[in-house]
């Protein structure tokens, strides 16, 4: 009977796994069509199970087809790929990053307004708010182009000069722009964190940052724990300007101290567990 049973279960693994690859196929379609689909309109429209596609979509996340959400999934074509500088950052830490996107993420609430600056660590936030109800402003091209493709999503981009290595705007014009705009959140990455405040690579950005930052009634940074430690080129803010920092479970006692000193309240961002023993911040120099 035993035996029975165990061939049962044999022949209904086999039959899923012959039918996966066209599955996926189909639902890779839907995907790229929409852009981003919800994880309930891929359950209705394939007629299976949702841990069955929870299981595809991992499948194809991992293949770099797709990119998995907040509820759903976007098209991993969806992404700005045409700036290597921006790529190769987004490469390092991304364990981290993406940990720390979804901490973020989970203090924003539903109809909230939140300003993300560019960087690799704020596109993380907005790919963990996709499929959510909240307006995103933002001067990031690669941050407009991903939440574009969530109909949840309202969208406001910045415009001004385009720094080309990032793709986001900068200067004056984004500065005027931005003197009208109040936001809940704004948030920010880091090029390094001091006990004396954020710094940031860019004397252009800071400038514009500095406007963010006037822009929200509440300031974040987003950072891994590899900027702790790190002067960089330009001045942003004392870290008392600062109420929120999300950052990886890397972080030492002691830098957390150092912040938490400036009455900054810090979360922690936990790796999953399939990543935190493999994953290791690359300490070679990165931007925000």
């Amino acid at each position: 009977m035993r035996k029975a049973m165990d061939g049962m279960c044999e022949a209904v693994v086999k039959k899923d796994d012959m039918l996966a690859e066209p599955r996926r196929r189909i639902l890779l379609d839907r995907i790229a069509r929409q852009g981003f689909a919800t994880l309930d309109e891929l359950v209705k429209s394939l007629g299976v199970s949702e841990s069955t596609v929870r299981r595809d979509l991992e499948a194809l996340d991992l293949a770099g087809a797709v990119k998995r959400t907040h509820g759903g999934a976007v098209y991993a074509s969806s992404e700005a790929r045409s700036m290597p500088a921006f790529d190769e950052r987004t490469a390092s830490a991304i364990a981290e990053k993406r940990a720390i996107g979804r901490a973020a993420a989970a203090l924003i609430d539903d109809g909230d307004t939140v300003l993300l600056d560019g960087g690799t660590t704020t596109l993380e936030v907005a790919r963990a708010l996709l499929g959510r109800p909240v307006q995103v402003v933002t001067n990031s091209l690669p941050i407009a182009h991903l939440a574009s493709s969530s109909k949840e999503t309202d969208l406001i981009l910045i415009g001004g000069y385009v720094y080309p290595r990032t793709g986001v705007a900068l200067g004056p014009l984004a500065i005027a722009m931005m003197q009208g705009i109040r936001v809940r959140r704004a948030i920010l990455g880091a090029g390094g964190i001091m006990a004396e405040g954020v710094y940031n690579s860019n004397l252009l950005l800071v400038e514009t940052e500095r406007q963010m930052m006037a822009c929200g009634q509440e300031v974040m940074i987003v950072a891994d724990r590899s900027k702790f430690g790190r002067l960089s080129l330009a001045f942003l803010c004392g870290l008392d300007a600062v109420r929120d920092l999300v950052v990886d479970a890397g972080l030492s006692e002691g830098d957390r101290a150092m912040v938490e000193a400036a009455g900054v309240t810090v979360h922690v961002a936990p790796l999953p567990i399939e990543a935190a023993g493999t994953s290791r911040v690359n300490g070679s120099r990165a931007e925000s």
